[in-house]
C-alpha cells in the first residue's frame, strides 16, 4: 500500500483562485494595477478594493480556500463562544451582516452534537431587543452552525478592560436592559446558567444584549438538557445554588450572577479575585465580597445596595425578578444622581483595612476570567484561560491566628486601660489614701 504523498501549500494566488472570491482575470487586473505580484502587495490591494477581506487575506496566506457555510460567505473572525468559534458573515443573496457559530470538528461528539442542537432549538424561539436573536441554523458536510445576528462592539468584559470601570449611570443602562432580556427568557421557562460580562454585548451606542444562549436549560423540563444537574457556567459568577444544587437552578440564579457582573461593570474586579475554582466556589457560598466603594468610592450606597440584593446568598432574600433589577436601578439609567457619602456598614460586604494602617494581607494577581462547562470528565469545572488579567488586588481575608495574652500583657494593658478611663484627679487622691492607710 503506498502512502499519498502530503498535498504542497497552494500560493497566494492558487488559493484566491480557488476559493472564488477571484478570479484569475480579476486577479491579473489587480497586480497589474499594483504593479507587483509580490503576495503581500497584491493581498494589500485586493484588500483595499474590497474583494477581499483582511482575514479572508489572512487565510488564503497560509492556503486556505474555504470561506462558505451554506448560504453565508465568511469575513472575519470574531472569537470563541460557550460552544464554539463564531465568524462573522454575509449571506450571499440577502447581504444581511450576521454572526456564524460553528461546532469545531475536533468537539463534535455526541455529546457536543445534542448541546448545539439544544442551544439552536433554544434561540430559535427568542424574540426581544435585549436577546441576541437567531436568523438560521444548518449543516454542511460535518459541520453544524448557527447563525444569529451581528451585534457590531465589544462584549462588556473587553470594554471595561479597554476603558476601565463605568459609571453609575452607563453600569445601570446596561445591567437594567440584560435584567430585561432575561425576564423575557425566565418567563419562558429558561435559565441562562452563564450570565457574566462576557456574555452581554454593548453596541457603540450602549445597547446592551445577552448573548450565549446555549447553556441555558428549561427549568421546568430538565430532563431535555443533556447538561443537566452539572455544575455549568464561569466560577467568577457562579451563584451559590449552582454550586451546592445543580439539578434545581432557576431564575434566581441568573439574577446573583448578573449582580456579580454589576459588581465588575463598576469595580473592575470580580468579587471574589484570585485562587482556583474550588476556591472561588467556597467564597461564593461562605464569604462576602470586598465593599464596591473600596475600588470605586464614589459609589453610592443606594446604588450598592441594589447589588447587594442581587448577590444575596439566600435566594429567597434575592432580588425577584430581572423587571425588579430594571426598576431598582431605574433612578440612575433614566438620569445623573447624587453622590451621597455614606459610611461602609452593610453586612453584605468585606470593609477594607483601615487607610493608615500597613496592610496585613499579601496581594496576589487575580487571575485571568476562568469559563467552565460541564462537557467531558474529570472535575466538574475546568478552567479555559483568557489572554489577558487583571491587576492585582488583595484577596479576602482568611482565618486569622491569635496568640494568647501573657500575664504581662494582661496587666499592663489594664494599667493603660485605667490611665485612659480614670480622671487624673481621682486617681491621684486614691494613691495618697493607699499611701495614709499603708503608714497606720
Amino acid at each position: 500500500m503506498s502512502i499519498s504523498e502530503p498535498q504542497p501549500k497552494l500560493s497566494f494566488k492558487q488559493a484566491a483562485i480557488a476559493s472564488g472570491l477571484v478570479s484569475e482575470r480579476k486577479y491579473d487586473k489587480v497586480v497589474e494595477a499594483a504593479g507587483s505580484d509580490d503576495p503581500s502587495i497584491v493581498a494589500a490591494a485586493l484588500v483595499k478594493s474590497g474583494l477581499i477581506t483582511e482575514y479572508q487575506a489572512q487565510q488564503l496566506n497560509v492556503g486556505h480556500t474555504k470561506f462558505t457555510l451554506g448560504g453565508y460567505l465568511i469575513t472575519d473572525g470574531i472569537g470563541q463562544g460557550g460552544m464554539g468559534h463564531v465568524f462573522k458573515g454575509v449571506h450571499r443573496v440577502m447581504g444581511r451582516e450576521c454572526a456564524v457559530k460553528v461546532l469545531p470538528l475536533d468537539k463534535s461528539t455526541a455529546e457536543s452534537r445534542a448541546s448545539f442542537m439544544h442551544e439552536i432549538r433554544l434561540q430559535a424561539g427568542l424574540d426581544n431587543p435585549f436577546l441576541v436573536r437567531a436568523f438560521d441554523a444548518g449543516q454542511d458536510g460535518n459541520v453544524h452552525y448557527l447563525v444569529t445576528e451581528f451585534v457590531p462592539g465589544h462584549d462588556l468584559r473587553r470594554l471595561i478592560r479597554n476603558n476601565g470601570p463605568l459609571s453609575m449611570n452607563d453600569a445601570a443602562v446596561i445591567v437594567s436592559q440584560a435584567a430585561q432580556g432575561l425576564q423575557y427568557a425566565h418567563e419562558l421557562g429558561m435559565v441562562h446558567r452563564d450570565v457574566k460580562p462576557g456574555n452581554i454585548l454593548v453596541t457603540p451606542e450602549g445597547h446592551a444584549k445577552v448573548s450565549d444562549i446555549g447553556l441555558a436549560t428549561w427549568s421546568m423540563s430538565p430532563e431535555n438538557d443533556p447538561r443537566a444537574g452539572k455544575i455549568v457556567g464561569t466560577a467568577d459568577y457562579l451563584s451559590p445554588e449552582q454550586i451546592q444544587t445543580p439539578k434545581s437552578v432557576g431564575p434566581l440564579s441568573d439574577i446573583y450572577s448578573l449582580g456579580c457582573t454589576l459588581y465588575y461593570t463598576v469595580t473592575g474586579k470580580v468579587p471574589f479575585p484570585g485562587g482556583d475554582s474550588r476556591s472561588k466556589c467556597r467564597r461564593h457560598c461562605e464569604q462576602t465580597p470586598w465593599h464596591p466603594r473600596k475600588f470605586a468610592p464614589d459609589l453610592s450606597e443606594e446604588f450598592v445596595d441594589v447589588i447587594a440584593d442581587m448577590m444575596e446568598k439566600d435566594p429567597t432574600r434575592r432580588i425577584q425578578t430581572g423587571n425588579e433589577v430594571a426598576e431598582r436601578l431605574e433612578p440612575w439609567a433614566s438620569g445623573p444622581t447624587e453622590i451621597v457619602d455614606v459610611p461602609i456598614d452593610r453586612k453584605a460586604w468585606t470593609p477594607p483595612p483601615p487607610p493608615k494602617e500597613p496592610s496585613q494581607i499579601r496581594e496576589t494577581p487575580e487571575l485571568p476570567e476562568l469559563n467552565h462547562s460541564g462537557h467531558g470528565s474529570g472535575s466538574p469545572l475546568s478552567p479555559e484561560r483568557q489572554s489577558d488579567s487583571l491587576s492585582t488586588i488583595p484577596p479576602l481575608p482568611e482565618d486569622w491566628s491569635v496568640e494568647p495574652a501573657t500575664k504581662t500583657d494582661s496587666t499592663l494593658a489594664i494599667a493603660i486601660s485605667l490611665a485612659i478611663a480614670i480622671p487624673v484627679s481621682l486617681l491621684i487622691g486614691a494613691i495618697v489614701g493607699f499611701i495614709v492607710r499603708g503608714s497606720q
